[in-house]
């Protein structure tokens, strides 16, 4: 008895130890693509003030452009964790129950199965950079596996999140992006917020 009630405690405690570090693996790349989001207003205003003054950053688009493309996907799977992602729900907002825990399966199943297909390939094309030893074309020959390595990183990340939605929703839990009560209408909800009530 005392043997099984452990096994559990130390199940609990490695599910826990998973939760924790996954929800910090989320809430990072959503970090570092806030902090892409600062160079970009960095570079974009140094750009701009520089010009009054002769002063140039080399390859400053591309360095913008690639810091774009770093905060997007770094993003995704914060942004899809918290609820923040555009998701078309109508059809699931009218579902209950049973019901609209099977169409949420199917739909993540359906998204975690395209999002792992991109992601494979943006790996293959990042190795094949590197491989390749493929260098950007402008001022600054830069390597290009250095900026493709944060959209397959993100990328991997938000497979990570789908992955792990999906898994907890197999397992009868709430989805984490789902706002509101459970049986809350798109009308309740918008009266909510309307009274300040939060997402």
């Amino acid at each position: 008895m005392g043997t099984t009630l452990a096994g559990h405690g130390n199940d609990a405690a490695a599910v826990g130890l998973v939760r924790r570090t996954l929800d910090l693996l989320y809430l990072g790349a959503g970090y570092t693509a806030g902090v892409f989001l600062v160079a970009i207003f960095a570079i974009m205003m140094i750009m701009s003030i520089g010009r009054q003054f002769a002063l140039n950053i080399p390859a400053g688009d591309d360095f913008a452009s690639w810091c774009m493309a770093a905060m997007a996907f770094l993003g995704l799977a914060h942004t899809f964790k918290r609820g923040e992602m555009i998701r078309v729900g109508l059809l699931l907002e009218k579902l209950h129950g049973r019901t609209k825990q099977v169409a949420e399966i199917v739909a993540l199943g359906i998204a975690t199965a395209f999002i792992l297909y991109f992601t494979r390939h943006a790996v293959q094309m990042t190795y094949d950079s590197w491989r390749f030893n493929d260098v950007a074309q402008g001022v600054v020959a830069l390597p290009l596996w250095i900026p493709q390595l944060r959209f397959a990183g993100g990328l991997v990340i938000l497979s990570i999140a789908l992955i792990d939605e999906l898994v907890s929703v197999i397992r009868g839990n709430r989805p984490s992006y789902e706002k509101g009560s459970p049986d809350e209408t798109p009308d309740e909800f918008i009266e909510r917020i309307s009274q300040g009530g939060g997402g």
